[in-house]
């Protein structure tokens, strides 16, 4: 293996987790530490720092099947990492290379290693071009390495080399002390978001299309959208539960099959249909944390793999969610992949491109999770005041119906008074209104009122005063005029 160059860049700080890689053998055994997952079928390319070759920026992509893609390609890769290092201030002094493929049927390793020789050594070149040297370039597949690099047979020979038992390594060792874990292949992470095939296909195309025929036009009319919205978020709401009240299992496949028999075809046909407005989405995104959100990522998974036949675009939201509570909980690899699919659905679906590229650039979730935080908080404040208002309202209705409702007395000699007795009986005063509704217009009346009085009179049959209790002018001529001006 050539040795990094010197640099005047600092080493890490001595309070740092470190560990030494001295060989290509301790660099493939790494790998899957570094991506967090073994990554088949995927270039990988890992920025260095320092004399003593700090890992800083990795980089993944899957390898194009056409060879005329390879050389665009090797030139984006170099760019792209070399650029996103200098973004965060450290220019990388050298790159390692991985290539990891497995053998096609009747192919072996070796043939592999050889068939990706010309890629290794475009992208070598193309690193080059920005001044940034390959220290290290190994292919890895079926169970062992060979390096691109090191002409050396004693120590990488042409038949390669057997990579080491899982967990025997220095790097198995301390990654299981600082409590970092590998999630199995690429392969195996993506199965938990592809759709589903099978027999209940069918029966879910079936219900999406009865969904679709019935809450679209829904969507499209502003006036039931929100009906619609109301519904969706209702359902997941009942759906969650489901999820949080059912542990998952630990084997990862065994606990997505059982989570497929949580969610009926019409309520993940409603669910996939809703979350296409995306008022519904950016609500559903704030179950991300705690148990809510262990139960949401299991429930974007199962509603991603019902994605199917022609609704498979529909995906994009339900998977770019998925990717969204992963890294709010720390899944990082497992959210670049669900980002990853999302685009790969829709390549402009801005909600996904824009989680995806803050989850690449490091930064924290946190600042994301504060703002839905206040979003809900904000939306509950709101529907309470309107719950509020609404209540008072209803009171002031019913009282008001209460007094309209009130009985009269029985016609009669001695229930009739007589007309001295009206004139001269004092008028009773009404009680003061009590609600909240009350007190507001019988305030607004005593501001728009004059400070004049009512004079003193007969009010009986024909003699009703005006609504605001005013006197009434009367014209020269004698005529009733009309209300003296305010």
């Amino acid at each position: 293996m050539t040795k990094p160059n010197e640099s005047t860049r600092r080493p890490a700080a001595p309070t740092e987790q470190q560990i030494t890689l001295r060989s290509a053998a301790e660099l493939a055994d790494a790998l899957p530490y570094l991506v967090g997952f073994h990554p088949d079928d995927s270039v990988v390319m890992a920025a260095l720092h320092g004399d003593r070759g700090r890992l800083g920026g990795r980089l993944r992509l899957g390898i194009p099947s056409t060879r005329d893609e390879w050389p665009d390609v090797c030139d984006q890769l170099a760019e792209t990492l070399v650029t996103n290092c200098e973004k965060r201030g450290s220019r990388p002094d050298g790159i390692v290379l991985f290539f990891c493929q497995d053998p096609a049927p009747g192919e072996t390793g070796r043939a592999v290693m050889e068939r990706l020789r010309p890629l290794a050594q475009r992208l070598r070149i193309a690193c080059g071009g920005f001044d940034v040297p390959v220290y290290e370039a190994l292919c890895i597949s079926d169970g062992r390495f060979w390096s691109y690099c090191c002409p050396d047979n004693r120590c990488c020979p042409p038949e390669g080399v057997p990579m080491a038992l899982p967990g025997t390594s220095a790097m198995a060792a301390t990654a299981t002390y600082v409590g970092m874990r590998v999630r199995g292949t690429l392969k195996e992470m993506e199965a938990r978001l592809t759709p589903m095939t099978g027999k209940s296909v069918t029966e879910q195309v079936r219900a999406l299309d009865t969904a679709a025929s019935r809450l679209v036009p829904r969507v499209l009319d502003s006036g039931g959208c929100a009906a619609v919205r109301e519904e969706t978020l209702s359902v997941l709401r009942l759906v969650l539960r489901r999820f949080r009240d059912t542990p998952p299992l630990a084997h990862p496949m065994k606990s997505d099959a059982r989570d497929g028999t949580l969610i009926s075809h019409e309520e993940a046909a409603t669910i996939i249909i809703g979350l296409q407005d995306r008022t519904t989405r950016d609500q559903a995104a704030e179950w991300m944390e705690g148990p809510d959100g262990q139960a949401a990522l299991r429930v974007w998974r199962t509603v991603a793999r019902r994605c199917v036949d022609s609704y498979a675009e529909y995906g994009a939201a339900p998977l770019a969610l998925a990717g969204w509570v992963a890294w709010s909980l720390g899944e990082g690899p497992e959210a670049r992949v669900a980002f990853s699919r999302a685009l790969r659905l829709d390549p402009d679906y801005l909600f996904a491109h824009l989680l995806f590229q803050a989850c690449n650039d490091g930064l924290d979730p946190e600042t994301l999770r504060d703002c839905l935080r206040r979003e809900r908080a904000d939306r509950a404040m709101h529907t309470a005041v309107h719950a509020e208002l609404e209540r008072a309202a209803t009171s002031d209705e019913a009282a008001a119906n209460g007094r309209r409702r009130r009985p009269r007395p029985k016609s009669g000699p001695a229930a009739t008074p007589t007309a001295a007795a009206r004139t001269t009986a004092p008028r009773t005063t009404r009680p003061a209104r009590t609600t909240a509704a009350g007190r507001a217009a019988g305030a607004a009346r005593t501001a728009g009122s004059r400070a004049t009085t009512r004079p003193a009179g007969p009010t009986g049959p024909g003699k009703t005063a005006g609504a605001t209790g005013k006197p009434r002018v009367q014209s020269k001529e004698g005529q009733r005029g009309t209300r003296s001006p305010q």
